[in-house]
């Protein structure tokens, strides 16, 4: 039994790698056109279709195996995120610059018809984003470095769609960043100085070794 255990981790690996090869694929071809179907991902990934459907049943499958990507990798930003106790203006500096690369690598989901990634789908997918703001800006309006005319969970919410919203202007091709103007103007909106939230934001940019 064991000899025939650990013959099967070589074909269990192999899997892995071609699953994964399957989704980046899905995730570029759909990033291209959110039409493509799975002929065009089987082909980008260099894989016979028959191959796609051994590992997902259809386009709905290969789908929602992106967005269990993205959660993942959302949740994996959120965990090392220190708590917004000692500086909020900091923490929302850091949630910004931490999820965005997420965001960006996973903009496509946005481009996809509704009966793709369904509204509470996403509603899933970005709750544990929108706890982690929520929380920030909590304890940012009561340090009175953000504004406190707007419900918590409003501003919160306001700020998930200033970010989606930016995400898609870059699926379009109107605008691009790293993360660094999105981060001082999400401060902004909240009711930070400019100047401050650039200057916290400047704050997360290592130097380079030898500058």
């Amino acid at each position: 039994m064991t000899h025939a255990l650990a013959a099967d981790v070589p074909g269990a690996s192999r899997g892995r790698r071609t699953r994964a090869r399957i989704l980046e694929a899905a995730r570029r071809e759909l990033g291209r056109d959110p039409e493509a179907g799975l002929e065009d991902i089987a082909l980008a990934a260099g894989v016979v279709r028959r191959t796609v459907y051994g590992h997902f049943e259809g386009r709905a499958a290969l789908v929602e195996g992106l967005i269990e990507d993205a959660g993942h990798a959302l949740r994996q930003a959120l965990a090392p995120l220190p708590d917004a106790a000692s500086d909020a203006v900091t923490a929302l500096a850091g949630f910004v610059l931490a999820v965005w690369p997420v965001g960006d690598r996973y903009r496509m989901l946005l481009r996809l018809a509704p009966q793709d990634l369904v509204a509470e789908r996403r509603r899933e997918i970005l709750a544990p984003a929108r706890a982690a703001s929520r929380a920030v800006i909590v304890h940012g309006q009561r340090q009175g470095a953000f504004q406190t005319g707007v419900p918590p969970v409003v501003l919160a919410l306001a700020l998930e769609g200033y970010l989606l919203g930016l995400l898609e202007c870059v699926n379009v091709g109107v605008w691009t960043d790293d993360g660094m103007h999105a981060a001082t103007a999400a401060l902004i909106a909240m009711g930070v100085d400019a100047d401050r939230a650039f200057t916290c934001v400047r704050g997360f940019v290592r130097p380079e070794s030898g500058a």
